[in-house]
Parts: C-alpha cells; sequence; structure tokens
C-alpha cells in the first residue's frame, strides 16, 4: 500500500496539533459576523438548551453573546432557560429555527445527543455560522472528516467542548513531552471510570407514553424510530446506546486522550484491535472494554502502541496490568477514575484525571513520580506554551480575527475520528486486527468494517 499521502496528510495535520499551533487573524478576520462591526456582539442560538447546553450557553454569555434563540425539544427545559435568557425566541426543530432566524444568528452551540451533533453542525456552518460542539465532535468517522472539510471551506470559528485544551498543565504537559524530557514514547495507557450509565443491554420491549413536554420524534432525528421508554433514554441514558451515543470510549476520550494526542502527533493508526470486551449486542456498547491502537513513525516519533481502558471487570476498574501502573501505585497509590500513562525510554509521565490538568514526571534513575511543578528536569524547560483566555473565549476571539481556538475542528475533528476507530473495532468483533487506511476512511482486511465508518440518515435529515 502506498502510505505517501497518508505521512503527507498526517505532517500537514501534525503542524495544527502541537500547543504552538495558530492561524493568523489574517485567515479569518474577514469572516467575522460576515461583516458586521468587529464590536458589535455575537447573536447565538443554542442547539441543545439543557444538560452541558446550560453551561455552553451560559458560558458564551459570559464571553459577550447576545442570546437570540433557545432550541430543545424539551419544552420544560426551554421554559426553564428562557427564563434566564427571556428575549431568546425558542424553538424544539432546529431547522425551523434556522428557516426564520437564519439571518438574525452568527453562531451557535450544539449541546445535543451524539447523533444529532454533525447534522446541526454541518448545517449551521453551511449557513456560514461558527460553530461550538460539545464532545465527542461527532458520531462516525465520517462525519468528523466532513465537519472538518465544511468549516475549512466555510472559513467559519470553531472549538469543540473538551474543556480541558484550555488547562495550562495540559499545554505545558505537550511541552515537556515534545522537548524529550521522557525520551522516545513508545506506550500510551490510558483508563477510564466510565460507562456510568447503562451499557450492555439490549432494548427493552413495549413502551411508555410519551410525555407531552418531549418531542420524541424530533429527538430521535436521523435513526430509525422506536418507541419511547421512560427512563431508558432521554434524558441522560442514551450514551451506551450505538444509535445515540458513542460509548465510554467516544465520550471520554476527547478528554482524556487530549494531551497525548497533541504531545505524541498522533496521526492514522494503521492497526486497532479491541482485544478484550464483556458481550457485545446490536443495541448498546459493552460494559467493558480494552482496545489497541498501533500508530507508525510520524514526523520523527517512533512507532507507539496506545490501549484504552473502560468500564469494570468483577466490580473493579478496567485499567492496565500492575506491572504497567507499579511505579505510579508504588509512590501514589492506588489509581482510580481516570488516568494516562506515557511510557518512554528515559521516563514515564503519569496524569490523574480526565482533563490532564496535572501531571507527574519520574525520570528512569528516579524511584518515585513528582508533580510537574516540583521536578528540576521539568522546571527547566522554559514555559512557552499558548495561555488560554478561557475555553469558549478562545472560540469568541478567533471569530474576532485571533488566533484559531486550540479545539478547533482541523483538531478536533481528527482526534474524533481516531477514537471512533475504536467503537469500530468493537463493532467488528473481539481479537480481529483490523488494518486501517487513513486518508481513505476503510480497512483492508477486514470489509464490514465499511458499515461502521458512515451511518444512515433516514426522516427527512441529510448532511
Amino acid at each position: 500500500m502506498n502510505t505517501k499521502p497518508k505521512n503527507d496528510l498526517t505532517r500537514r495535520k501534525f503542524i495544527s496539533h502541537t500547543s504552538t499551533a495558530a492561524l493568523s487573524a489574517a485567515c479569518f478576520g474577514p469572516f467575522m459576523l460576515r461583516g458586521k462591526n468587529l464590536n458589535s456582539k455575537v447573536n447565538l442560538a443554542a442547539i441543545g438548551a439543557g444538560g452541558k447546553g446550560s453551561s455552553d450557553t451560559d458560558n458564551s454569555a459570559r464571553c459577550g453573546a447576545n442570546v437570540v434563540a433557545l432550541c430543545d425539544v424539551d419544552t420544560n427545559t426551554l421554559r426553564s432557560r428562557g427564563q434566564k435568557y427571556p428575549g431568546a425566541a425558542t424553538f424544539q426543530d432546529f431547522r425551523k429555527m434556522f428557516d426564520k432566524m437564519e439571518k438574525s444568528i452568527d453562531a451557535v452551540t450544539v449541546s445535543t445527543p451524539d447523533h444529532m451533533h454533525a447534522i446541526a453542525g454541518v448545517q449551521a456552518m453551511k449557513l456560514g455560522k461558527h460553530v461550538y460542539v460539545q464532545k465527542p465532535l461527532t458520531q462516525s468517522v465520517y462525519e468528523a472528516r466532513l465537519m472538518a472539510k465544511v468549516a475549512k471551506e466555510q472559513k467559519v470559528a470553531t472549538q469543540m467542548g473538551n474543556q480541558g485544551s484550555s488547562h495550562d498543565g495540559l499545554r505545558r504537559a505537550v511541552q515537556v513531552i515534545q522537548s524529550g524530557l521522557i525520551g522516545d514514547v513508545t506506550e500510551l495507557h490510558v483508563w477510564s471510570n466510565r460507562p456510568v450509565w447503562p451499557q450492555g443491554i439490549d432494548r427493552p420491549k413495549g413502551s411508555d407514553p410519551v410525555p407531552d413536554h418531549l418531542n420524541w420524534d424530533l429527538w430521535q432525528g436521523p435513526v430509525k424510530h422506536r418507541p419511547y421508554k421512560s427512563g431508558v433514554y432521554h434524558t441522560f441514558k442514551w450514551r451506551g446506546w450505538l444509535d445515540y451515543g458513542t460509548g465510554a470510549l467516544g465520550d471520554m476520550a476527547c478528554h482524556t486522550v487530549n494531551m497525548p494526542f497533541r504531545a505524541l502527533k498522533l496521526g492514522y493508526p494503521t492497526v486497532v484491535e479491541a482485544e478484550g470486551h464483556s458481550s457485545m449486542n446490536k443495541e448498546t456498547y459493552p460494559l467493558n472494554s480494552r482496545i489497541r491502537f498501533e500508530f507508525p513513525e510520524r514526523d520523527g516519533m517512533v512507532p507507539l502502541k496506545f490501549w484504552w481502558y473502560d468500564g469494570k471487570i468483577d466490580g473493579k476498574q478496567n485499567q492496565p496490568h500492575p506491572d504497567v501502573t507499579s511505579k505510579v501505585t508504588g509512590t501514589l497509590g492506588s489509581i482510580r477514575g481516570s488516568g494516562c500513562l506515557l511510557i518512554g525510554t528515559k521516563g514515564q509521565i503519569y496524569t490523574p484525571n480526565d482533563y490532564g490538568s496535572t501531571y507527574y514526571v519520574s525520570l528512569n534513575d528516579e524511584k518515585k513520580f513528582k508533580g510537574s511543578k516540583n521536578h528540576e528536569a521539568d522546571k527547566a524547560i522554559a514555559n512557552n506554551y499558548w495561555k488560554s483566555p478561557g475555553h469558549n473565549q478562545e472560540w469568541f476571539d478567533m471569530m474576532n480575527g485571533g488566533r484559531a481556538a486550540y479545539s478547533n475542528f482541523d483538531n478536533a475533528a481528527y482526534l474524533t475520528e481516531i477514537i471512533l476507530l475504536g467503537c469500530i473495532a468493537l463493532q467488528v468483533g473481539k481479537n480481529r486486527k483490523m488494518e486501517w487506511d487513513g486518508p481513505n476512511m476503510k480497512s483492508p482486511n477486514i470489509k464490514e468494517a465499511a458499515n461502521y465508518v458512515k451511518r444512515e440518515y433516514l426522516n427527512g435529515y441529510t448532511l
């Protein structure tokens, strides 16, 4: 297989994956608010007004946005949020919102279940709107590729909602790893305490009456419609369902893999394999999984193996073998929750949380880990990373002609696409070594993987 296109594309992408990545004001300034005065307030519409949508809307308002529209399939949510933004028009269908208010909207937040991210985001960008989309950016690999393409074509300001991107600790860790402090990184281990929602279950039988405040058809959107069941899908429990979410991997890896993705310049993997997981059905993701990604040499970095762990096994959190984490546990005690461990030829870096906001360093000749701020070799590396003005503020600054937001869609779509390959590996089956051709979005050796790259859109929805 000719790998030249893959390597060329990877190098181009890597430019924007480093902590120093930025696009000049000249790239974005002319498109700010489609010709409005740069001092004008941004007119914002929120698609998905409750849950994470609440904070996304509020954070945008704190950055100076004028909230002109709220869209949610649940009228209870619209009523509650409308009390905070009484001047905002309310809608249950974002398509009708755009039909009526397109010219009054400058920017859009998308905080829906995963299966609606791309449909809402792509439509907004094609209308010339700046877009902020919650993680994971999309539900499928194809959607991720398309989101990046449309954002570039439309020259709009974008940002994905993986808020750890704005933390100093994450950006500093990227800089330190790329300085060579721990040498060539050959292994990456990332684990999560998710799922904390139902997975590994089949579809319940029967149906319940749809609440008057919920438009169940709009909530299901482009997927094959099923009967409503109280407390099964809406509001929070959709994440484990194949039709609506992306499981623990899709939900959390945009946080936990974000730092090493940037630091290690993780282009497309050549192999992805679900090494182990609990029973898998056609409805939900498994209760636990262990997935291996293999990355080739890239931009001066050696080949790397990355393992992802989620869920519980026999009541205990699924995580790396004790031999892998022995230096961490010997220093800091048992590992719990989420974490990330990079193993290099000169040492290790460990971060004990979802966002990578803090990290610990241990070189090979050191018996223990030390917090980065107390490690002499770490402190000797000059701070030259971009200090964030705030995750949402970066998006607003980008609209105003500033540098590209750290998690703009060029970065976020690439990260999301790589992560979602693990979801494909789960669906093609355990212990099947799936080779991967990244530029062409296909597996050379497992043809049925193509069934999970792109999904069908029903009920009048299109991209």
